[in-house]
């Protein structure tokens, strides 16, 4: 009877995990697939490079400066409902975009979807470590990462449809979709039942934000992976951001082909590098306590040459074999980033500090989206950008590195 509980739970907590994997496409497909219609957003649309920057930079730093809010939200009242209240609004926003006639009408959606969007992540990865725990938790993550990556590798789906349509009709059918599948889910996404939940992680007392801020920035390792969050998206936005026209303009390709090149190949190969991250992560923290540390820390050691080779290179094949490795291995941080954290802090705040992470993060990808389109604009090329950037990974590889995760949280 026992071992037939155990089984059903564990049914559940993987059909969270596959449920949630189709919002978190859905999230990234949103909010990447305008940067693949660039050309034909421009000419429906005239803006300068920088404010087609911009729309992608204001998305970020409304979503950045949220997201602390969000995750406590997912920390103090219902992970799903929070869920579920994000899916159905930024669907909303998604089908409003498709109206938009002006460049500031295009900034407000912007803005809205990264109000809108800044609630799901830090609640859905929040969630998933209530239902997984230490033997499957990377693994777990991995998977719902790769939803993440297969939205990213289909945004070339947006300026597809826009070359063969308009560019508008991405957003409505999308926007649509997301709609519908938010009203489905009010039937299937439910939070941990509290018998998953072991005594220690129980809610004991109401959170506060406050007391959540004091509790994280009070731990070196916590500040240390904050660094490392930002430096790694920094380049993480850049390639999101500026991929599609750098293929474009110094490959002399189309914006499908382009679009393709740098998402639906790129991004492809990080979903397959967040499995491999989970598997090589859950392995080799049953052997050493740094075993989820260490494999993000050695994923970037490697991603930061590749981009740095591929953005020097004039050799199409060698260009985009470089951003595969690069997307492979730097996968392994986005798979390992929440199981690092909960490593780290205290299990309440899990969803308030995966909050601030992305705060840091989308604020600092946010300014180079915007620095990237104002140097594009005083004839910086993407490629010297892209060497500069890939530096800065290593120095968030040493961040890694140096984080000492409290021996009584375990793996």
């Amino acid at each position: 009877m026992e071992a037939r509980v155990v089984k059903h739970t564990m049914r559940r907590a993987w059909l969270v995990v596959g449920l949630l994997f189709i919002i978190a496409m859905l999230n990234y497909i949103d909010r990447t697939m305008i940067t693949t219609m660039r050309t034909s957003i421009v000419t429906a649309i005239p803006m300068s490079d920088a404010e087609f920057g911009l729309l992608t930079a204001v998305f970020l730093w409304v979503y950045g400066l949220f997201s602390p809010l969000a995750g406590f939200f997912a920390d103090r009242f219902s992970k799903a409902k929070v869920i579920l209240i994000s899916l159905f609004i930024w669907s909303a926003v998604t089908w409003m975009t498709a109206y938009a006639t002006s460049f500031h009408e295009l900034l407000i959606t912007r803005a809205l979807m990264g109000l809108s969007e800044a609630c799901y992540i830090p609640a859905a990865l929040a969630l998933i470590m209530d239902y997984h725990k230490t033997t499957t938790r990377s693994l777990a993550n991995g998977i719902h990462m790769a939803g993440i990556m297969a939205g990213q590798s289909l945004g070339f789906v947006g300026g597809w449809i826009a070359e063969g349509h308009q560019w508008n009709t991405a957003f409505f059918a999308f926007g649509v979709f997301g709609v519908v599948y938010a009203v489905l889910l009010l039937f299937l996404l439910k939070d941990a039942p509290k018998a998953m939940i072991p005594a220690k992680e129980k809610k004991q007392e109401t959170i506060k934000f406050s007391r959540a801020l004091k509790a994280l920035f009070g731990q070196r390792s916590f500040v240390l992976l904050v660094v490392f969050f930002a430096l790694v998206s920094l380049m993480t936005w850049l390639v999101v951001g500026w991929l599609p026209t750098y293929f474009q303009e110094k490959f002399h390709l189309s914006q499908t082909r382009a679009g393709i090149y740098s998402t639906g190949y790129v991004f492809t190969a990080a979903i397959f590098g967040v499995l491999a991250g989970g598997v090589l992560a859950d392995q080799w923290s049953r052997v050493h306590p740094k075993g989820r540390i260490w494999v993000p820390a050695m994923g970037l050691c490697i991603a930061a040459p590749a981009v740095f080779l591929a953005s020097y290179t004039g050799v199409l094949a060698v260009a985009l074999s470089c951003f595969v490795v690069y997307a492979f291995t730097k996968a392994f941080t986005d798979t390992n980033t929440m199981p690092v954290l909960s490593m780290l802090v205290d299990e309440k705040y899990r969803a308030t500090g995966y909050g601030i992470l992305n705060f840091c993060g989308t604020l600092v990808g946010g300014i180079a989206l915007y620095f990237g389109g104002a140097l594009r604009d005083a004839a910086i090329d993407l490629g010297t950008i892209y060497q500069c950037a890939a530096l800065l990974i290593l120095l968030a590889a040493a961040a890694l590195f140096c984080i000492r995760p409290p021996k009584e949280r375990g793996a």
